[in-house]
């Protein structure tokens, strides 16, 4: 646990232990209380027991968490595959989850290089999630651009509609149905996306912010893992982020 004030959950990458991120968390506990919990079977953590496979199974695990902590309602950030989980958390556990924010996260459609894994009730560690956590470790820290430290808050990253989509279908589905499920409760959401992103496309994000009903979407320089590469500006666009979604549901 980093940090005071209002909670907020974030749920690292595939294969990533929440210290990596470590600088990333410091600088938005500057504003908030933040916890990042190691999921087993999710995060990058040897000497957890692997128990815990699939995206639901990862969801409920959370469940559990933030029962034990005494935690809710939170605010629930998931970065890159992390945001699967974070999505799914929060579609099965509506009375603990009440913002949700998407950092570069996959969802409905993604690049990866071409190795996308199943995001449904599948496992997570089948060869397309091997190839990408592959794929994330050799690439989430390459060099990118070099970020500035702003945000451009908009709605202008893709009018909802028609885009190029990779399915990421597994044995139970994939989670479009959770993502409109989550529009329909008109759940606060934001979407960050980097423009220097070489594994999550324009298009993914496009499609996922279509799914969700068109929540604003905040664009920053850098590759997919500037909240690792620039800690200081994602603890920066995070404030700007939760200073912007509402705290309570739409009427």
């Amino acid at each position: 646990m980093w940090g005071r004030g209002s909670p907020v959950v974030f749920v690292p990458g595939w294969g990533l232990t929440p210290w990596i991120y470590r600088h990333a968390l410091a600088r938005l506990a500057r504003s908030c209380r933040v916890y990042a919990p190691a999921i087993p079977g999710f995060s990058g953590v040897p000497d957890r027991p692997l128990d815990e496979r699939t995206v639901k199974d990862g969801a409920a695990w959370l469940g559990r968490f933030l029962g034990a902590a005494g935690l809710g309602p939170v605010t629930l950030v998931g970065h890159s595959f992390g945001g699967a989980l974070a999505i799914r958390a929060a579609h099965d556990l509506p009375e603990r989850i009440t913002r949700l924010v998407l950092v570069n996260s996959v969802g409905v459609a993604g690049d990866f290089g071409g190795a996308v894994p199943p995001l449904g009730d599948g496992p997570l560690w089948e060869r397309g999630a091997a190839a990408l956590g592959d794929a994330l470790a050799l690439r989430m820290l390459a060099p990118a651009t070099p970020p500035r430290r702003t945000a451009t808050i908009g709605h202008d990253v893709g009018a909802p509609g028609r885009v190029g989509r990779t399915d990421l279908i597994a044995a139970g589905g994939d989670l479009t149905g959770e993502l409109n499920r989550l529009a329909q409760r008109r759940l606060p959401v934001a979407l960050m996306w980097s423009r220097d992103d070489r594994l999550i496309s324009r298009a993914s994000v496009e499609s996922l912010r279509a799914c969700l009903g068109g929540p604003p979407v905040f664009t920053v320089a850098g590759g997919h893992g500037w909240p690792i590469t620039d800690p200081e500006c994602f603890g920066h666009t995070m404030r700007t982020v939760l200073e912007w979604i509402p705290t309570e549901v739409a009427s």
